[in-house]
């Protein structure tokens, strides 16, 4: 979606004029103009009223790709680092910079703009690389299906094993090949869990693998070369590893993001800047910009870098960054701020802040602290697999002493190798995956990519929503609100309005364009359209020459008018002599936005509207959907601070689509992003509302609910078996006569998986 409004954006904006026409002193309806398009739109004019000399220099010179100097290239750096192996043991990963030539010294290498794929997922924080996850799963499963025919269960031959002479050999080829394969992640994450002092899922399963798999290499040694009776495991082994890799690879890909909120804000600045060196200015990489340079921002380009205007007039739009919805003024002495973008003027601006120092860098500090500290909360299966580890290496330990002073240690060694294996997480493995994939798949039917799952799940319940406005409650674009006629026609009006803001880009007059074609007027071509500076535009439509301007023009020509008593920018058409129409235009409100406003009270969640807009807009759109409170006039900063002051009330939602809304989004226990708002939004969000109606993320609501609810009742079937079975087969009731026969639990343990599939698979809303 955002690609196609991007090409669209260059397709338009590039051949056609930016006319700016001053039509009146409005206040853009408290829109927030980050929402129209916001990261895309970035070479739009937004001062509609005082400026229309407009520079057409417009080809894309401030391209919001990434600087091209930032991109690491990790082969031509020689930083020996090996790629597959951080994938896999972060923990004792070593980056050798040593001796390496790095021009640009003071570049930001936020981790979070290293492009290396080492996707951080799985229960316990297992570091693993997906697309090796997903090879080490096929290479695993294709082991697999040979080792199922030649390998006995539990000791068991089944109807289809297949005995030959050297099939153990066989076996024991294929389980060794899937050990080599299929083994080394879950160790090396064990590695970590154990060395933090903090065993969970990595290590319980890891005991499972270890201990399937060596006991069976003992009985393999012992039937084959002593011939002694013992039973083997490799069948039990084999499952174990896909399995276990099936439901990782599984959480992977729901942990997986659609973007990396840090590495979409450095798209914000330009990848070069105009640099002054002596009389002229050449082009140079932005990341070499330091303090104190001088770089020129010409008419529609954005900053490179914070700063204070030294020279020049202009008017720049902030609401990427700030959400202030009006253009700002800037002159010398102002100061401006990296990535958000010039109007009409051209500034000279002294560098003051670059790389973390800067707008940018503080947001991006803010974002990474937020998800970091987010991240770390521990996951309820890695609670269970934490405490079944501990029980299970009791219990074993406790039956090899107690069984060894009963029956001996070949008894003893037998009962506590089978607790262990009783213990295999099969069903805990698949317990909390099943319900994300099948959590996901439900809510991408509704129109909501879910992006984090683990927020998605623990949103139990919810007592406050903070929302932005602008692209959130309302449409985010400018729409035809209000139109009076003088003696004309209103299609008549229209037509004449759109005939003279055809050409021209601006949202304003792609407002009066699309309501003329809406109700499907005929628009004649306009002849010697001409902006008029600081007033608004004129031309000639069918031989008679009008003009569209601002109140503040009418009044300098001394004509007369009946103003307009509406919101939103105001402009009147005129013949010269009289006022034949006025329209106001603005943003408008969602037509779901007042209906998901009153179902949040139904679930009893308190809506709160949070934007970066004046008090004024702000109150009166609250008025109109029925929010009570209102916080106006809050910086990114202010957001975040707002949403933590409301978790320590209650669990806390936040919903929005602009820049000025990522850090709150990341903090929050709950976020959701407008699938029309920016990349950085949308890579900060837990989930990303692609469909139009905001209801939607009630049923998103009723969902993490019910999931939680599933993952809940998995849990207890996944480890209520070994809750049950670790004891049993320990041998605490065999004053009873009650032992566990190891089939009897390889049985159990299969049926458990089964539920827990079958119980994930019946969630819904």
């Amino acid at each position: 979606m955002a690609d196609e409004k991007k090409q669209n954006r260059q397709n338009d904006g590039m051949a056609q004029m930016h006319m700016n026409h001053h039509h009146d002193d409005m206040d853009m309806a408290g829109m927030n103009h980050d929402h129209m398009d916001k990261s895309e739109n970035h070479h739009m004019q937004m001062d509609h009223h005082e400026n229309h000399q407009m520079n057409m220099d417009h080809q894309d010179k401030h391209s919001t790709q990434p600087d091209q100097s930032m991109q690491m290239n990790h082969e031509k750096m020689n930083h020996h680092m090996d790629h597959q192996q951080m994938g896999h043991d972060m923990g004792d990963m070593k980056m050798d910079h040593s001796g390496n030539e790095m021009a640009h010294m003071d570049m930001n290498h936020d981790m979070g703009d290293m492009h290396m794929d080492h996707s951080m997922a799985g229960m316990g924080g297992m570091p693993m690389n997906h697309s090796n996850m997903k090879q080490r799963f096929w290479w695993s499963l294709i082991l697999l299906i040979p080792l199922v025919f030649v390998a006995p269960f539990m000791g068991v031959d089944l109807p289809f094993t297949l005995t030959f002479p050297g099939s153990n050999w066989v076996t024991l080829i294929l389980a060794t090949a899937m050990y080599v394969v299929g083994t080394q992640p879950f160790f090396s994450s064990a590695k970590i869990e154990i060395k933090n002092k903090k065993p969970a899922m990595m290590s319980l399963i890891s005991m499972g693998l270890l201990v399937t798999y060596w006991v069976s290499v003992y009985a393999f040694i012992a039937k084959t070369f002593f011939k002694v009776d013992a039973m083997d495991y490799f069948f039990e082994f084999a499952t174990l590893v896909v399995i276990m890799l099936l439901g990782h690879l599984i959480e992977m890909q729901a942990t997986m993001k659609a973007g990396n909120a840090t590495s979409e804000l450095s798209k914000l600045t330009p990848a070069t800047a105009h640099v002054k060196h002596g009389d002229s200015y050449m082009d140079m990489p932005v990341s070499s910009l330091k303090a104190g340079a001088e770089v020129q921002v010409r008419a529609g380009e954005s900053f490179p870098a914070d700063g204070t205007v030294l020279s020049g007039n202009s008017q720049v739009d902030e609401s990427l960054m700030t959400g202030e919805s009006k253009p700002v003024k800037k002159a010398e002495n102002a100061t401006v701020i990296g990535g958000t973008i010039n109007g009409e003027g051209t500034l000279v601006v002294k560098v003051s802040a670059v790389g973390a120092d800067s707008f940018i860098g503080h947001l991006k500090q803010t974002l990474n602290e937020t998800e970091a500290s987010s991240s770390k909360a521990e996951s309820l299966a890695n609670k269970v697999a934490g405490w079944l580890f501990w029980v299970c290496l009791t219990a074993a330990i406790l039956a090899l002493i107690i069984w060894t002073s009963i029956s001996g240690l070949t008894t003893a060694f037998n009962i506590a190798v089978t607790t262990l294996i009783i213990a295999c997480p099969h069903a805990l493995g698949l317990a909390i995956p099943l319900v994300i994939q099948q959590t996901k798949s439900i809510a991408a039917k509704d129109g909501i990519l879910i992006k984090k799952h683990g927020a998605i799940l623990s949103a139990k319940h919810l007592d406050y929503a903070l929302m932005d406005k602008t692209g959130t409650l309302t449409n985010g674009h400018f729409q035809v609100q209000k139109l009076v006629t003088n003696g004309i026609a209103e299609k008549d009006a229209l037509a004449i309005m759109a005939a003279l803001e055809q050409q021209s880009s601006h949202p304003l007059a792609e407002a009066i364009v699309q309501k003329a074609e809406s109700e499907n007027i005929t628009v004649s071509a306009g002849k010697d359209v001409q902006t008029i500076a600081g007033a608004g535009i004129s031309g000639t439509i069918s031989g008679q020459k009008y003009s569209l301007v601002s109140a503040r023009y009418l009044t300098q020509q001394q004509i007369s008018f009946e103003p307009l008593n509406a919101d939103g920018s105001i402009s009147y058409l005129t013949d010269g002599n009289s006022v034949l129409a006025a329209v106001s235009l603005g943003d408008s409100i969602k037509e779901t936005a007042k209906d998901f406003v009153s179902q949040l009270k139904a679930h009893n969640i308190t809506p709160v509207l949070v934007t970066g807009d004046a008090k004024k807009t702000a109150k009166k759109v609250a008025e109109q959907l029925g929010i009570d409170v209102v916080q106006a006039e809050v910086s990114p900063q202010d957001k975040i601070n707002l949403v933590k002051q409301y978790q320590q009330k209650g669990k806390t939602m936040m919903i929005g689509d602009g820049i000025n809304d990522s850090p709150a989004l990341a903090q929050a226990d709950l976020s959701v992003a407008i699938g029309a708002g920016t990349d950085v939004a949308q890579a900060s969000a837990d989930a990303v509302l692609i469909s139009k109606s905001l209801p939607k993320i009630i049923d998103l609501i009723n969902l993490a609910h019910n999931a939680n609810r599933k993952e809940v009742e998995n849990l207890w079937w996944g480890a209520g078996y070994n809750i049950l079975a670790i004891p049993t087969a320990a041998g605490l009731f065999s004053f009873a006569g009650i032992m566990l026969n190891p089939l009897i639990g390889a049985i159990v343990m299969s049926l458990s998986t089964v539920v827990v599939a079958v119980n994930a698979l019946s969630l819904h809303k």
